[in-house]
């Protein structure tokens, strides 16, 4: 079965030209999704193996990684896991034919940005593309820093939180949650408010996935020193608190 089709492609969205490493092992697919980015004006290097994926990534920098959950080889989600542990953010899309909550759960855990299950439209996949440039494209031109809270930054050009001399880097759907959140401190915000301004209504998220979100930047105002900085309102959604205690 074909994954997407180039016919009846709508006129190309140039939001920003990026540079993207592909990782996809199917023979057809791979080189059909690489056409497609460079008709949009992107720089695509592909790679059909876990191995030379790994290569290409440590080898330069990407706007964007999109990637096979399963290669020939390796085994995508521990290839970004290892990313991740290595202090990479780069934003990640990861492809898959596996498509229950659980399997998106485990790619999401495992450090993905976003994540769309074979077959996909091409006009989806070039939508999450879009969405992951427009966030990082945003964080460049922002301000450098910004406060969460006392003590407390946001650094806009490496994607981390800042408390004194520690950081704690975020990824690229972490750091459009807490910059959403800190531009509406103190508003108690719905899981839909905050599905369509950081997911963008994309059709296969489940709202669940803005819950597993929360408890992600949790943990990490926690490792930073803040407790409580994401208040909980009953019925309605999660808010930022004002003045967190720092420990």
């Amino acid at each position: 079965m074909r994954a997407i089709s180039l016919d009846r492609i709508p006129g190309a969205r140039h939001d920003r030209c990026m540079k993207i490493l592909l990782i996809e092992d199917d023979a057809r697919l791979g080189p059909l999704i690489a056409r497609l980015l460079t008709a949009e004006r992107h720089t695509v290097q592909l790679s059909a193996t876990g191995a030379d994926g790994i290569t290409f990534w440590e080898s330069a920098t990407w706007d964007l990684v999109i990637l096979d959950r399963m290669l020939p080889d390796l085994e995508g989600s521990s290839i970004l896991r290892d990313r991740r542990r290595a202090g990479d953010t780069t934003p990640v899309l990861m492809l898959t034919a596996l498509g229950t909550v659980d399997d998106r759960v485990e790619g999401l855990d495992a450090g993905a940005d976003d994540y769309l299950t074979k077959p996909f439209a091409a006009t989806e996949l070039l939508a999450r593309v879009r969405a992951l440039g427009r966030r990082g494209e945003m964080s460049a031109s922002g301000e450098a820093e910004r406060e969460v809270v006392p003590g407390l930054m946001l650094d806009e050009g490496r994607h981390a939180l800042t408390a004194g001399e520690k950081v704690i880097d975020l990824s690229a759907r972490e750091y459009a949650l807490i910059a959403y959140l800190i531009r509406n401190r103190g508003i108690a915000l719905t899981r839909q408010q905050l599905l369509d301004e950081v997911w963008g209504a994309e059709p296969d998220v489940y709202s669940n996935v803005v819950d597993l979100y929360v408890h992600y930047l949790r943990k990490k105002f926690e490792e930073a020193g803040f407790d409580n900085l994401l208040k909980t309102v009953r019925g309605v959604g999660y808010r930022l608190a004002d003045a967190p205690k720092a420990k």
